[in-house]
């Protein structure tokens, strides 16, 4: 349950980030902006690892004996490319405005790195349907909060949020790899 928690806040971690760009853009708090980011962010997180999960349940023959590798690499390489964005531009210089089309978009680019995680679920034996709740569900609320945390300027947390969601998808990675060794 642990891996579960830890994976969902690393996943969170991008959607807070831009949650955070967007609340910043607004300047003030308006509450169906956050219900709707929160709502979009949330979804889009708990339903893309599905896809990466169904993939890894079709190759599970074809790549078993190397399976603990490419979990490895792809949370090294989600959790890596996490940490060089948060050295980046802020979140708030890319948002033109805060539209429907703008947020869905918004929604599936936080989520593409969910989608891959997806393929790791199978690795680490969590049930992958308890685990893409708990990924929306607090997806959900990081967004709902980061919107809040932008409009009182809060936008510092913006690399933090990023820097730790990458360096925990990284451990992940380092974790399943270390257990299929030893074994």
């Amino acid at each position: 349950m642990t891996e579960v928690l830890l994976l969902s806040l690393a996943l969170s971690m991008d959607a807070f980030a831009v949650s955070i760009g967007i609340g910043v853009k607004a300047k003030s708090f308006d509450k169906y902006l956050a219900l709707r980011v929160a709502l979009l962010f949330g979804v889009f997180q708990g339903i893309m690892p599905l896809f990466g999960y169904l993939a890894s349940i079709g190759l599970g023959s074809f790549i078993e004996s190397v399976d603990h590798w490419i979990a490895f690499l792809l949370l090294s390489l989600i959790g890596g490319k996490m940490l060089y964005d948060s050295f980046g531009e802020n979140t708030e210089d890319e948002i033109s405005s805060t539209t429907n089309k703008v947020l869905l978009l918004l929604a599936i680019a936080t989520s593409i790195d969910a989608m891959a995680a997806g393929f790791t679920l199978d690795l680490m034996s969590l049930n992958p349907f308890i685990s893409m709740f708990l990924i929306a569900i607090i997806t959900f609320v990081f967004s709902f909060i980061g919107v809040y945390a932008g409009t009182r300027g809060a936008s510092v947390l913006e690399d933090k949020a990023e820097k730790l969601g990458g360096v925990v998808l990284i451990a992940i990675g380092l974790n399943i790899l270390l257990e299929h060794l030893m074994n």
